[in-house]
């Protein structure tokens, strides 16, 4: 199977996805190693990693696409990628879909918010109107029509921020009508409440996922309790970058003191990651050839 089939096998599993969030090749590596089926790749994970800026609409498509790219390289499992608003009108979310088909990824997210947007769990969001958000899903949908037609495929994630916005019955009603469009998974951000992401769950066909934030707008529930609700998939975004930052600020702290830091891995495992091991055999296959 390629990673868009292994995506929709998942989708069709009893269990609810868990998905811990990448930022790059190295961090999409760890999650596969540990034995995740899939990972995340978040605008805000991205934008920190790549040019140090928040996730406030400043990172570009291409900067996005190039980075999703490499990810999807260097791991076999599915990767959903944040495609943000589709960085333009509809045509530019088409392009956007098939941009992040060619990279690799199995599923790209488009969301309604206005240009430039702004994390979910941050201050200063607002949305389009109805018909431009319906406008962008469609386009969305037909590239991936365009795509299977092609030979080709990707799943599309629709996401609303509308609840912050406008309320929990607007969210709900682009939801809805997201999923009636065609999209593949839905996604109501930042449901404020245990009922509220309930009444998503119950109210909203298909698959759905769950963004869990360290101190985000969303109550943090375990992956048991929100397959529990009914969802389907469970981003954790930034767990693995707030412990990385965590560990790196406390070995400079120690490095300051005079002290090598103790907690860190070891050389012949970062070699083993990124594979060695395995560009030693090659090299050796192919030396061998020449004798």
């Amino acid at each position: 199977m390629n990673k868009v089939q292994k995506l929709r096998q998942l989708l069709s599993e009893p269990e609810a996805l868990v998905l811990p969030g990448c930022y790059d090749a190295m961090s999409a590596r760890l999650i596969e190693r540990a034995g995740y089926k899939g990972t995340f790749m978040g605008g805000f994970a991205v934008s920190a990693a790549r040019i140090g800026a928040p996730d406030t609409g400043l990172i570009s498509y291409g900067e996005m696409v190039d980075q999703g790219r490499n990810i999807c390289a260097a791991v076999d499992f599915p990767v959903i990628g944040d495609g943000d608003t589709g960085y333009g009108n509809a045509v530019n979310v088409q392009r956007t879909v098939q941009g992040y088909a060619q990279a690799g990824f199995a599923c790209v997210m488009i969301e309604d918010q206005v240009a430039p947007k702004k994390c979910g769990h941050t201050k200063g969001k607002l949305v389009v109107d109805r018909e431009e958000a319906f406008a962008r899903i469609q386009a969305a949908v037909d590239a991936r029509n365009a795509l299977q037609d092609a030979g080709g495929d990707i799943l599309i994630m629709a996401r609303t921020d509308a609840n912050a916005t406008d309320g929990m019955d607007e969210a709900l009603f682009r939801a809805n009508t997201f999923a009636e469009i065609g999209a593949d998974i839905t996604f109501l951000e930042a449901p404020k409440t245990k009922e509220e992401m309930r009444r998503y769950c119950d109210e909203v066909p298909g698959p759905k996922m769950a963004n869990m934030v360290e101190q985000g707008e969303t109550p943090f529930l375990s992956p048991q309790e929100l397959q529990d609700i009914g969802y389907k998939v469970i981003i954790f975004p930034v767990s693995l970058m707030l412990a990385g930052i965590k560990a790196m600020e406390d070995a400079l702290s120690s490095m300051q003191g005079g002290k090598h830091p103790d907690a860190i891995a070891t050389f012949a495992h970062l070699q083993d990651i990124v594979g060695f091991p395995d560009y030693y055999d090659a090299e050796k296959k192919y030396a061998d050839k020449g004798s």
